[in-house]
């Protein structure tokens, strides 16, 4: 029997969402595919697992790259005997950062939108392009707060992260009915992971989300009935006011 097989994108810090998923996956069986744009970051995460007895690759990919994101896919779904091709696909690439408008440049409002949402295109697009004729497998996008209002100095992440929900929900209503759940994710909070921590190392865990956490909803959602499918999940702490 072939091992069951995933595609995430967006993999960075040993410590971050997108190697908590990974973990995840390998713990639960999976060949895990990861993609990410620094390759010294993802093959970290590719030994980690391979040492814990897991299996996986590491992929250097740009995922603002057209031609890097179709490489990626036609490799992940080239086939092989001893494993399936996937089922899972996660788009977790972003960026963010505070800008006032009237200091926010061209040039950074469109790197923004390329990341955030540009970037999600094109592997939604991949993904249905290999998925929808199998009629089966998950895709699910990594969405923000800023998917769902725009905040004073956040002008560029949140036209990118609503564009990315925007695409979600035109993906799922087109594939759903041909067997692919397509969902999002809004992340109403800080992560607790390397790239706040390096920030705000005082910050209290208590009111962070837990990356291990966050990847468990996101199985969840992957292994949902489909007769019950989530579209749009909502995760915070506890203590986030909301």
């Amino acid at each position: 029997m072939s091992t069951p097989s995933a595609i995430i994108v967006g993999v960075g810090a040993e410590q971050g969402l997108g190697a908590a998923l990974c973990r995840l996956l390998a713990d639960k069986g999976y060949h895990v595919v990861i993609a990410g744009r620094t390759a010294a970051k993802i093959d970290q995460v590719a030994a980690a697992i391979q040492a814990s007895g897991g299996s996986a690759e590491a992929i250097e990919t740009d995922a603002t790259d057209e031609a890097a994101v179709i490489r990626l896919f036609e490799h992940a779904f080239t086939a092989r005997d001893d494993i399936a091709p996937p089922d899972l696909v996660v788009f977790n690439a972003g960026i963010n950062r505070q800008i006032g408008f009237r200091d926010l440049t061209a040039a950074q409002f469109e790197e923004f939108w390329r990341i955030c949402c540009f970037g999600g295109f094109l592997v939604g697009r991949e993904a249905a392009r290999h998925l929808a004729p199998l009629g089966r497998g998950t895709v699910i996008f990594t969405g923000a707060s800023a998917s769902l209002r725009g905040k004073a100095g956040f002008a560029q992440f949140a036209a990118a992260k609503a564009g990315l929900r925007m695409i979600s929900q035109s993906m799922a209503r087109e594939f759903g009915p041909l067997g692919l759940h397509v969902a999002h994710t809004i992340i109403d909070g800080g992560i607790d992971g390397e790239r706040l921590r390096a920030r705000r190392p005082d910050m209290d865990a208590d009111g962070l989300l837990n990356i291990d956490a966050i990847a468990e909803s996101y199985w969840h959602i992957h292994r949902q009935h489909p007769s019950a499918w989530t579209q749009e999940l909502d995760l915070r702490p506890y203590k986030e006011n909301f």
